[in-house]
C-alpha cells in the first residue's frame, strides 16, 4: 500500500479502532503500550508514513504514566470544574510525569458503565471514578483489581472490597450538620423534607441516614418526611418541590442530599407565600446555589473540596504505583484517611 495506507487500513491490520490509531499517531491521549506496539507494528508493515512519527512517540511518553478518571454528567457545571481540579492536580509541579484521561459516563445502564469503567480502566495506569453502588460496577472493579489496576471511589463509595480507597466528602458529617442547622434555624419544629438523587448513591444514602439519626437524637420535635428521589434532575425536582409545598405548607426544611438542587431553588421562587421561611441546605456551590444563598433561599451549601480531593486522589495513584502494595491495603484503612468534611458557604461569606 506504500504512503496511500490509511489510518483505517492500520486499524483494521491491528485489530483496533480508527481513534485508537489515532490516539498513537498524535499523542492524544494515552495508549497501553502493548496496543500501540501493535499499531506501530502493523503501520511500519503497510508502509503507513506515519510508522516512525509514531515509534518516536511511544518511545518519549514510555516513561508517562496515565490516570483515568470516570465522571458524570459532562453538561453539569460542578464535574467540568472537578475535572479542571483533576487535570490540574496530574499537571502540579512536583508530581512523577503524567496525563490524566477524563471520561464522562452520562450512561445510566449499570452494566453499560461497568464496560466503560473496564474499557478506560484497562487503557490507563490508575483508575478513580464516580458511579453508582451496583454488582456489576463492582464487579468492574474487582476485575481492574486482578488485573493490577488500583480503583478508588471519588464522591461517593462503593461497597467493593477490592477498591483501593475512597476520596470524597464525609456523608456523616454533612447530614448531620444539614440537620443541625434546621433544628437550630427553623423557627418552630415542624416536617422537613430530604431529596436524594438516587438511593444507588451510597454517599447520598449515608447523608439521609445521618439527617435523620441526629433529628432522632438531638431534635425528637422534628418530624421527617419520606425521602423523595428526583433522579438529579431539576425540572423533576422542580415538580417534586411545588408539589411537597402544596402538601405539607407547615415544612420548615429542606435538605437536599443530591443534585436537583436548582430545581427546588426555583420552586420556592415561586412559592407564595413566601413565608414562614423554609430552612434549606443543599449540596455544591454552583451559580444557581449562589444565587439562591444571595435571594435567601437557601441557608447553608456543603461544598465539595474537589481541588483538595484532586490532589488526594492523584497522590494516592501515584503511591500505589511506587509502591504496589500499596493498591492492596485495606479499603477501610486508605478509606479512614481521605474522606473530608464539606465546606461550609451562607451568604455573608460569599
Amino acid at each position: 500500500m506504500g504512503s496511500r495506507a490509511t489510518l483505517n487500513d492500520v486499524a483494521l491490520a491491528a485489530g483496533v479502532s480508527s481513534a485508537t490509531v489515532d490516539r498513537v499517531l498524535n499523542s492524544r491521549l494515552p495508549v497501553k503500550e502493548a496496543t500501540a506496539l501493535r499499531v506501530i507494528e502493523a503501520a511500519e508493515r503497510l508502509g503507513h508514513h506515519g510508522a516512525r512519527l509514531m515509534r518516536e512517540r511511544l518511545r518519549e511518553h514510555t516513561a508517562l504514566r496515565s490516570l483515568g478518571f470516570c465522571l458524570q454528567k459532562r453538561h453539569a457545571s460542578f464535574y467540568r470544574l472537578f475535572a479542571d481540579d483533576l487535570n490540574a492536580a496530574v499537571a502540579a509541579p512536583g508530581q512523577p510525569r503524567a496525563v490524566s484521561v477524563i471520561e464522562y459516563i452520562d450512561a445510566l445502564d449499570p452494566a453499560e458503565i461497568a464496560r466503560r469503567i473496564l474499557d478506560l480502566g484497562r487503557e490507563v495506569d490508575a483508575l478513580a471514578l464516580v458511579a453508582i453502588e451496583h454488582p456489576h460496577v463492582n464487579e468492574a472493579i474487582r476485575t481492574l483489581h486482578a488485573e493490577g489496576k488500583p480503583c478508588w471511589t471519588l464522591l461517593s463509595d462503593l461497597s467493593a472490597p477490592e477498591r483501593a480507597g475512597y476520596v470524597g466528602v464525609d456523608g456523616r458529617k454533612s447530614g448531620r450538620t444539614a440537620a443541625w442547622t434546621i433544628s437550630r434555624m427553623a423557627p418552630v419544629p415542624g416536617p422537613v423534607a430530604v431529596f436524594v438523587g438516587s438511593y444507588r448513591y451510597l454517599g447520598q444514602e449515608v447523608c439521609e441516614m445521618s439527617f435523620r439519626a441526629y433529628l432522632r437524637e438531638q431534635a425528637p420535635a422534628f418530624r421527617v418526611l419520606d425521602t423523595l428521589v428526583n433522579l438529579e434532575d431539576d425540572q423533576l425536582a422542580y415538580e417534586t418541590t411545588l408539589d411537597l409545598l402544596r402538601r405539607q405548607p407547615d415544612l420548615v426544611g429542606i435538605y437536599a442530599a443530591g443534585g436537583g438542587v436548582a430545581g427546588i431553588i426555583r420552586a420556592l421562587r415561586e412559592r407564595r407565600p413566601p413565608d414562614p421561611h423554609i430552612v434549606t441546605v443543599c449540596n455544591e456551590l454552583t451559580p444557581e446555589h449562589r444565587a439562591g444563598l444571595a435571594d435567601g433561599l437557601v441557608d447553608l451549601v456543603l461544598a465539595t473540596p474537589t481541588r483538595r480531593i484532586a490532589r488526594t486522589v492523584v497522590a494516592a495513584m501515584h503511591a500505589a504505583m511506587d509502591r504496589r502494595t500499596a493498591a492492596h491495603t485495606t479499603a477501610h484503612t486508605l478509606a479512614a484517611q481521605m474522606s473530608m468534611p464539606a465546606a461550609l458557604h451562607v451568604v455573608e461569606n460569599l
